[in-house]
């Protein structure tokens, strides 16, 4: 089966394109951290030193995923 140069090209939008689901994802990741550090901090003001670190760290963690998503998107799209 020989594959035109339209369908290669279709696929390399839809791969990348499915790729970014990722990025949603980390964000619902994000804001799910902060979320929580907020909740945490109105519940208890004095710890907000010891909180912040940790959710600093996971949000990081979590962009990290966000940026490997978008790297894999344009490997994808532009390879």
């Amino acid at each position: 089966m020989i594959y035109t140069l339209e369908f290669v090209s279709s696929a390399k939008l839809v791969g990348s394109g499915l790729a970014t689901i990722g990025v949603a994802g980390s964000a619902v990741g994000i804001g799910s951290i902060f979320g929580a550090l907020i909740i945490a901090v109105a519940r208890n003001p004095s710890l907000k030193d010891q909180l912040f670190s940790p959710a600093m760290l996971g949000f990081a963690l979590t962009e990290a995923i966000a940026l490997f998503a978008l790297m894999i998107a344009f490997i994808i799209l532009f390879s």
